[in-house]
């Protein structure tokens, strides 16, 4: 096959996935159908005995009848309190909420005009990859922030805003687990892990960044390859889609005025200093934004359960500031109406959340996900592959699973006890285990409309490509996550072949 000809059979594949995957119903619909299949599952297997073992309890695990008159009470009495506490539906509204204020002002429109013009348009994608990794440090704020502004970006460089969308989306899913700041993310595995090693090895201890360096690496890796596929096989292909979204959802780009640029330099001000306040309510060791053991990292410091409050503030003020000295606000109802007009363009998410909401909480209590992830790690086991394979077989499992059970952290707690112990078997370290784990973890995010924040990048897709669906997201992203998955784990053997630390006090052999 010659040069030429490779690269218009990935486009044929891509446009037949695309097609394929656009015929599929609507996501809420696929939600809906979706519950109900794991309603008769659950009905269908709660009468088989398993013997896989649920690591959370010691038991067996049983799948629980969701079709009983008792269940279906219980889902119809939970129906609006399994919504209002759908996760990502709060993240989204609140931080929508502050970037509208921003956004309608004008104020983002400023910030934007003034990054183009400091950043070379071949540079955009490697910069706007290297933002979406970092943006894991706040949680969930990348999929809220970076993913939209990253479309708006590349619009404004009169390039298609959809590659600008999936460069971000592979930088904060597809790159999850590959960061140069440590985030929440690393105590918080490293918790499971080290009571997952504690099965074998009561006394070991597992550092909370043990993983840093080798995360910190793959930042590099994961920009490097996603800037090749965005611009040299999904963007090419995107020429071919033309931008038809609503006008009025589209922003319009010019010079900034004088006024405005005197604007946009206050109100950064004003958020600059908002940023110097809290750097210096956070610093002391009795901080109340500091957890009981005095972190700021922890999931338990209010500084990071105050990721989204504070988002909301970090735009909102500035916003308010450069709207009322340009003009665009004149009354405090023009602020109010801001926050309205990005409330409607989320209209269409929240019926999404509703029905992904009630699949999750189904899909959770039926056990279904336990019985999933505890078989494929018990098939690998029972394998006997040789360290490495094993290493690479965990991955690939992990990333099956992932499109399943998005949560990285109910992942790890389900198979950990099992693929830690057995990896320490083969005398490679419960470090190397968890490092396997986020690669397998971040590669196919990107790739699974069950993830909760999936629905919300095709609404992101939908402001300028009006016939976006689930099709069209999976084809931009499957080459990425393809990619990521194979040159990511080639990528961790290399790492341990030149024996390059893997983080602090960490390890890649245990036993010896």
């Amino acid at each position: 096959m010659s040069e030429t000809s490779s690269p218009s059979a990935v486009m044929r594949i891509l446009n037949r996935i695309e097609v394929l995957g656009n015929k599929l119903p609507d996501p809420a619909i696929l939600f809906l159908w979706a519950l109900m299949f794991v309603w008769v599952l659950s009905w269908v297997l709660s009468g088989v005995s398993f013997t896989e073992i649920d690591p959370r309890t010691g038991d067996p695990i049983t799948i629980v009848n969701l079709l009983t008159g008792d269940k279906l009470a219980e889902f119809m009495a939970n129906m609006v309190t399994t919504f209002t506490g759908f996760a990502p539906l709060g993240v989204v509204l609140v931080a929508m909420l502050g970037v509208g204020v921003a956004e309608h002002s004008g104020y983002i429109n400023a910030a934007l005009k003034s990054m183009l013009k400091i950043t070379p348009k071949s540079l955009l994608t490697p910069v706007i990859v290297l933002v979406a990794i970092v943006s894991h440090t706040a949680t969930d704020a990348g999929y809220v922030l970076v993913i939209p502004l990253a479309g708006v970006i590349f619009y404004a460089a009169g390039r298609h805003p959809l590659a600008g969308i999936a460069a971000a989306f592979a930088g904060v899913s597809g790159g999850f687990s590959a960061n140069f700041i440590p985030s929440a993310i690393d105590p918080l595995l490293q918790s499971f892990t080290q009571t997952a090693a504690q099965i074998v090895d009561p006394s070991i201890q597992v550092n909370p960044l043990n993983n840093w360096f080798f995360a910190s690496a793959s930042s590099l890796l994961i920009t490097v390859l996603v800037w090749l596929l965005i611009d040299k096989l999904i963007e090419p292909r995107l020429q071919q889609t033309p931008v038809d979204g609503d006008p009025e959802q589209i922003p319009q780009f010019g010079e900034l005025t004088a006024k405005e640029s005197s604007a946009f330099r206050i109100s950064s001000l004003v958020m600059l200093a908002g940023l110097v306040l809290l750097a210096v309510v956070s610093a002391p060791e009795t901080s109340p934004l500091r957890s009981e053991s005095g972190n700021l990292a922890d999931f338990s410091a209010p500084l990071m359960q105050s990721i989204v409050p504070l988002i909301f503030l970090l735009f909102v003020i500035p916003g308010v500031v450069f709207g009322y000295m340009v003009g665009t606000f004149e009354k405090s109802g023009d602020v109010i109406a801001a926050m309205t007009k990005s409330m409607n363009g989320m209209s269409y998410y929240i019926v999404m959340a509703f029905f992904c909401a009630l699949f999750i909480a189904a899909f959770g209590q039926s056990n279904l996900g336990a019985l999933l992830a505890v078989k494929g790690a018990d098939n690998l086991r029972e394998l006997g592959l040789a360290p490495g394979v094993t290493i690479v077989g965990m991955i690939f499992l992990t990333a099956f699973v992932n499109l399943f059970v998005g949560s990285a952290s109910a992942k790890w707690a389900l198979i950990g006890p099992i693929l830690v112990p057995m990896l320490m078997q083969l005398n490679i370290s419960p470090d190397l285990t968890q490092a396997g784990y986020r690669v397998g973890d971040s590669a196919s995010n990107i790739i699974t409309p069950l993830m909760p924040y999936f629905p919300l990048v095709v609404v992101y897709c939908q402001r300028y490509v009006k016939n976006t669906g689930i099709g069209t997201l999976i084809a931009l992203m499957l080459p990425i996550s393809l990619t990521l998955l194979v040159c990511w784990s080639a990528f961790l053997l290399l790492y341990w072949s030149l024996g390059i630390p893997l983080g602090i006090q960490s390890s890649y052999l245990y036993g010896m």
